[in-house]
């Protein structure tokens, strides 16, 4: 059965973290419309403040993105990767995946933080926002709400 996948990743530093540059993150999308014959592909969608969360989109293969997909008995069974592992929050117990029937979709939210190795630079941090439909999804679909929604964001402070 057909599955499309959207990836979005947001990235910003402390100097979105307040007043208009937060709100111009606040306001990036974490749905888009799919483009037209990228169904079989990753739809990846990545937004920056130093392009002032401008989207940026690229095709990629469907293993490449951190996301475990599988089919069984009639389902999708969906559940991204926390990548990589030193990234904060700390997550020491996820939710389960989420198994889709046809014609459904799921947004599956995760943050991050990061420090440099030295300390130098400040704090980035990361918005990874994944949309998956099980089944023919139309090109506005994840524009909608979704079927399902998992908010595994924690405080990054």
């Amino acid at each position: 059965m057909e599955i499309t996948v959207q990836w979005i990743r947001t990235s910003w530093t402390k100097q979105s973290r307040g007043g208009d540059a937060a709100a111009r993150r606040n306001a990036a999308p974490i749905g888009l419309a799919v483009p037209l014959g990228w169904a079989s592909s990753v739809h990846t969608v990545r937004m920056h403040e130093g392009d002032d969360f401008e989207p940026h989109e690229s095709p990629e293969q469907l293993r490449s993105a951190n996301i475990s997909l599988r089919e069984t008995e009639g389902r999708l069974r969906v559940r991204p990767r926390v990548e990589p592992l030193f990234g904060l929050p700390p997550r020491p117990r996820r939710p389960p995946a989420v198994r889709l029937h046809p014609a459904q979709w799921v947004r599956w939210q995760l943050n991050y933080r990061f420090s440099s190795a030295a300390g130098v630079r400040d704090w980035s941090y990361w918005l990874d926002t994944f949309n998956v439909a099980y089944g023919p999804a139309g090109a506005d679909l994840f524009l909608s709400a979704p079927t399902v929604f998992v908010d595994e964001r924690g405080a990054v402070r």
